[in-house]
């Protein structure tokens, strides 16, 4: 089955507090968003990627792509006011029925197993998410107060949040909404149940600088 891979690095990472957006700040000498793609053409030799980043930033992106990977199995297009319409635009690129992955690219530490098993549960169950255990107590704000809730019952979420391009582009075509912060949301939003899988613990989001000194040490202790 034909497999996608829309990579959102749409963000111009503001919370970093750089002159440039965090996907193209170097971790161990290559920019991050170069593990993030890596790891995907790496997992699937049938694997197109679709990367979705900020208009200005699309000319240093195809430099990250001349410079390291076979550009015949990479398109590029432009992010959207939000998250849910830069992923709306990467599925615009996709062509054939399949498998899609939708991926933060600064989640540049996921493995290819947690691909592979994000595909086979898709390619059976139409969706898989994956998605950690809380280890911090929890409490809800309301109004007035706020309370404790049960952390067994908390997940995380994580990506590369995957479905079938069946469910997954129609699910698009609803009207946003502001709570649709990831593709879960949309599709549950329209109608379909999600289905998790177990994510990983160190499959972490760079958004501060104390993100990338955890990266590279993850990295250490890997190897």
């Amino acid at each position: 089955m034909k497999k996608y891979a829309v990579i959102v690095a749409g963000g111009t990472g503001t919370r970093m507090g750089k002159e440039i957006p965090k996907q193209f700040l170097l971790l161990k000498g290559k920019p991050v968003l170069y593990y993030t793609i890596h790891t995907f053409l790496k997992a699937f030799t049938d694997l197109e990627v679709i990367l979705v980043l900020p208009l200005e930033y699309i000319d240093m992106g195809n430099e990250i792509i001349d410079a390291y990977f076979d550009k015949k199995r990479i398109k590029v297009i432009a992010g959207g006011e939000t998250r849910f319409h830069s992923v709306k635009n990467g599925l615009s690129l996709i062509e054939e029925e399949g498998i899609v992955f939708v991926h933060d690219g600064v989640r540049c530490l996921v493995t290819a197993d947690l691909i592979k098993r994000c595909y086979a549960q898709a390619k059976e169950e139409g969706s898989a998410v994956p998605a950690i255990a809380c280890n911090d107590s929890v409490r809800l704000i309301t109004a007035d107060s706020n309370r404790l809730l049960e952390r067994s019952n908390i997940r995380l979420i994580q990506t590369p949040q995957t479905f079938h391009s069946k469910i997954l582009i129609p699910a698009f075509n609803i009207d946003y909404k502001e709570r649709f912060t990831d593709e879960a949301n949309v599709v549950e939003a329209f109608g379909m149940a999600i289905n998790l899988v177990e994510g990983e613990e160190t499959n972490i989001k760079i958004t501060r600088p104390l993100d990338l000194f955890i990266a590279e040490k993850i990295m250490e202790e890997k190897k």
